[in-house]
């Protein structure tokens, strides 16, 4: 499954204005408030809320992978946010967040969901794709850049 057949251009923010991680997350989530593929919206953002109370998804480098897995969702969705400026996302280096990549799956597709993290993680440790990230402008520009880095570096499974 490739990132870029879930993330949309309507799914990315560009120029998100949340202050804290609470409200970067629902700004992303308010993205699916009218989308089929979400039956209630406001059980996934209390599934993403709740997996974030376990464990910061700030997983550092200024990047946040907020996630769950609820079956609120018809199948696995996914937005992508940058922040002007960044914010405390108690992430595990300490430093504040600027990228955020929001990602929920269904229950019973675990093996999809681990994969889909594990690629997003890979793809924001390297330093030259987050800087071409935070220096896009627009949603075309930032899903453009998605789609040459996982043709780039991923054989498609």
């Amino acid at each position: 499954m490739r990132i870029c057949d879930l993330l949309s251009k309507e799914k990315i923010i560009p120029s998100m204005q949340g202050k804290n991680k609470i409200d970067v997350i629902n700004e992303m989530i308010d993205l699916f408030k009218y989308d089929d593929k979400v039956i209630n919206v406001e059980i996934l953002r209390e599934a993403v809320h709740d997996r974030e109370k376990i464990m910061s998804t700030g997983v550092g480098k200024g990047f946040a992978i907020p996630h769950a897995k609820t079956n609120t969702v018809n199948e696995i969705i996914a937005a992508f946010g940058k922040l002007d400026v960044p914010i405390d996302f108690q992430a595990l280096d300490g430093q504040p967040v600027n990228l955020v990549f929001l990602l929920v799956g269904k229950e019973n597709l675990v093996g999809p969901h681990i994969k889909l993290l594990s690629r997003i993680s890979r793809m924001m440790n390297k330093e030259e794709f987050r800087e071409s990230l935070l220096n896009a402008k627009t949603s075309e520009e930032i899903y453009n850049l998605f789609e040459i880095e996982e043709k780039q570096y991923f054989e498609i499974t």
